[in-house]
């Protein structure tokens, strides 16, 4: 189908991760267990950190966000790999597809700010430990993340605008297992160009300031870390942040390498596996890195087993 303007596309085909029938059932295994895990797996800490006191800190707050952020944004991208498969259709109609890509975007925009949220915590929690109660308190908590909720959110609407009402469409064939901005650019006919430059400006202000505020936190941490006179006193203040350095470095990662590369047709059929790590991977291992690596939380799991 070629449709020469919107009003004739009322509706994608998704292609999927891959179009080899042999290879259907093993992602779709792939895929169901990896979602499962990931919606188990954020539901247990958000279930554990809610549940038990001990844990009812700013840093275990903006957890709960990023659990709840994680849950909804596999729900989003992976079901539709699941109902396609058991289906058979890969269709989906033009307002859920854009929904679906504003969502996802919206989400990803949401997961830098509340990282950035929680640099900040470590960065008060390590550099003003005297006034971490005060600078750190309830009414804080909470204004921060309605303000990463909000940014994230309001943020994404021009691209929603540009590709629902801006944008022709040449296909109505997206190479790719949901409608993700990328694909729907490379087959969007009216200013792909202009979409492009305005992507990559975007982008570059939306993931520069929260890398450079938490890139500049560590800093300060690092050297009040170094500081500090025992072995002990060091590696325990590292121990408090290296959760958090790790899911930061992760995301930065795939967001970086599937989003500010060229968008080639051979480059979206390799951002396909990136896009799968951010979609799916990504939220399946930021649970286990918060449960492995932190000893509040698995002293927490520990006592709701007895």
């Amino acid at each position: 189908m070629n449709p020469s303007n919107q009003s004739t596309v009322t509706f994608f085909i998704i292609r999927g991760i891959s179009d080899l029938p042999e290879l259907q059932l093993p992602i779709f295994l792939l895929v169901l267990f990896i979602y499962l895990i990931s919606l188990s797996g954020n539901m247990t800490i958000l279930l554990l950190l809610c549940s038990d006191r001990r844990l009812h800190t700013p840093m275990y707050f903006f957890l709960c966000n990023l659990s709840i952020l994680d849950m909804s944004s596999t729900t989003i991208t992976l079901h539709k790999i699941l109902v396609n498969f058991v289906t058979g259709d890969h269709g989906v109609s033009f307002f859920a597809c854009m929904t679906q890509m504003y969502v996802f975007s919206s989400f990803a925009c949401d997961g830098l700010y509340l990282l950035t949220a929680m640099s900040y915590d470590r960065y008060v929690a390590i550099c003003n430990p005297l006034r971490y109660p005060v600078l750190m308190n309830h009414r804080v908590c909470a204004l921060l993340a309605t303000v990463c909720w909000t940014l994230g959110l309001t943020q994404m609407i021009p691209f929603l605008v540009f590709l629902s009402i801006l944008s022709h469409y040449e296909s109505n064939v997206i190479n790719h297992f949901f409608c993700d901005i990328l694909p729907l650019m490379k087959i969007s006919d009216r200013g792909t160009s202009f979409l492009e430059i305005y992507t990559d400006c975007i982008g570059f202000f939306l993931w520069t300031g929260p890398f450079i505020f938490t890139f500049l936190s560590y800093v300060y941490i690092i050297k009040s870390i170094l500081k500090i006179r025992t072995n002990s006193g060091r590696r325990k203040a590292f121990y408090t942040c290296s959760s958090h350095i790790t899911v930061v470095s992760i995301l930065y990662v795939t967001l970086g390498t599937q989003y500010l590369s060229p968008t080639s047709e051979d480059n979206l059929d390799s951002n396909k596996l990136f896009a799968l790590l951010n979609a799916a991977a990504v939220p399946m291992l930021n649970p286990l890195i918060y449960s492995l690596k932190n000893k509040d939380v698995k002293s927490a799991l520990r006592r709701r087993l007895r």
